[in-house]
């Protein structure tokens, strides 16, 4: 009996039995790439049958100790991680073209390499293109292996006789299995490779990280599948006309997926950012309306960073509303709440809002900074430069509590910021000693804030 062909998008794994121009799923364009099934073995329903039993056990019999980790030596790359490379996960590093994939991880080879054997496979680059990137990183560890090769099953092999403590494959969407027909890069392909590479970690111990490309829309290439299979999915991001890089965890089974990691790209590599608020406060402008300090937390670490909004009259029938670095219809969302319940109107003005650096805020406690900026533009009124704003805004106009927030003022406080405007309900729980190191203001409404901070 003939095998029937199966047709699969390559961007996002959508199977059909028949080919189609535009991908139902997806809707991209000439995606949809043929495949043959494997043919199935006659009597494999008995053959499984006939298996012995998988081994039960009791969840008290099971080994809980720490999993093991191994220090990279980069210490934002360990927070990520949670705490360090854990023996036997699989980590999948994502990120647009250039942004630093090869760069970072060719980085903590160096201090790995003092004491670990790392095996550095390649599929894009030659050995001699690694080495002269080495030289540039500065990497000069005698552990460090190089092979340039794209055959999963080869590599596979190599792995087992040179047991190497770590592996590093760049990129999986080159790697190849003989027996796929379909080309490299392609959603079986990438798959099954991913699945050999999975297997492989588990059963030796071996932490493996993969490097995965993007697709124009920001996520990983190939199947959604992947992101399942692998331990740990890290996402490398940042703007290229920005120096500045942010590696953040999507997916982690060791640790939490709220920590990032601030790097500086320099010359000589990627440079490690131990403090990013001091970084992203840098260069503020004195005396002028518009700006706003906010403070978000990335997992444990609150971060400074600044809003600036400018408003300004408009020279066209519709307002123009922008925004960099903050949600768009959140912004839009904030204005109509000015508008409704403050009594600060933005009709014929445009609006624009910036959060300087490249830092991308997704938390509600900055709505209270972005609201500030804009009503700070709108009025022309200068805020304070040691003062300090955070709150999540509702669509009544109040300011509601957020999370962390003894921490945020005490990182305020650290880098030298004297008034701290909070909401109300969050002033409650403070300790003596935090309400005593600064100028704290609880507020209930947007109104209040604003001239509490205001000159």
């Amino acid at each position: 009996m003939a095998v029937k062909s199966v047709y699969i998008c390559s961007e996002c794994g959508y199977e059909s039995a028949k080919w189609y121009g535009k991908c139902p799923s997806c809707g991209e364009w000439n995606t949809m790439e043929e495949h043959i099934p494997s043919p199935q073995i006659k009597g494999k329903t008995a053959a499984v049958s006939k298996s012995a039993p998988s081994s039960v056990r009791k969840l008290s019999e099971i080994n809980s100790d720490i999993e093991k980790r191994i220090l990279s030596g980069v210490n934002e790359f360990d927070r990520v991680l949670g705490g360090g490379i854990v023996e036997g996960s699989l980590v999948l590093l994502s990120g647009d073209p250039g942004i630093g994939k090869s760069t970072i991880l060719l980085q903590i080879c160096q201090p790995i390499g003092k004491s670990k054997k790392v095996l550095y496979v390649s599929g894009e680059e030659s050995a001699r293109q690694i080495k002269l990137r080495a030289n540039r990183l500065g990497v000069t560890t005698e552990n460090l292996f190089v092979l340039a090769q794209t055959d999963v099953l080869s590599i596979i092999e190599t792995i087992k006789v040179e047991k190497p403590d770590i592996v590093i494959v760049d990129s999986i969407q080159t790697m190849v299995i003989d027996g796929i027909s379909s080309t490299a890069g392609s959603v079986t392909q990438v798959r099954e490779s991913t699945n050999l590479f999975m297997h492989l970690a588990k059963s030796l111990g071996i932490p493996i990280f993969i490097v995965g490309h993007v697709n124009k829309d920001g996520a990983i290439a190939g199947p959604k599948v992947l992101e399942h299979i692998v331990d740990t999915v890290l996402y490398f991001e940042g703007e290229r006309n920005y120096s500045y890089r942010i590696l953040r965890s999507v997916k982690n089974r060791f640790g939490s997926t709220n920590e990032i990691g601030v790097f500086e790209m320099t010359q000589n590599g990627l440079k490690e950012v131990e403090n990013p608020s001091l970084l992203m406060l840098s260069g503020r402008p004195k005396n002028a309306s518009g700006t706003c300090v906010a403070c978000t937390m990335e997992g444990s670490r609150p971060i400074l960073a600044e809003v600036q909004g400018l408003v300004t009259a408009s020279g066209f029938g519709t307002p123009r509303r922008m925004s960099t670095g903050f949600d768009y219809n959140r912004m839009s969302m904030l204005i109509a709440v000015l508008e409704k319940r403050a009594g600060y109107f933005f009709n014929g003005m445009d609006a624009y809002l910036n959060i300087v650096g490249g830092l991308k805020l997704y938390e509600p406690a900055a709505d209270l900074s972005v609201a500030i900026a804009l009503i700070s533009s709108l009025k022309d009124k200068v805020i304070n430069e040691d003062a300090l704003a955070f709150g999540e805004i509702g669509l009544a106009g109040e300011i509601r509590a957020v999370n962390n927030c003894e921490q945020r003022i005490a990182e305020a406080v650290r880098l030298g910021f004297t008034k701290c405007v909070i909401p109300f309900h969050n002033y409650k729980s403070l300790s003596k000693e935090i309400k005593t190191s600064a100028d704290i203001i609880p507020v209930r409404n947007i109104r209040s804030a604003f001239e509490a901070v205001s000159e």
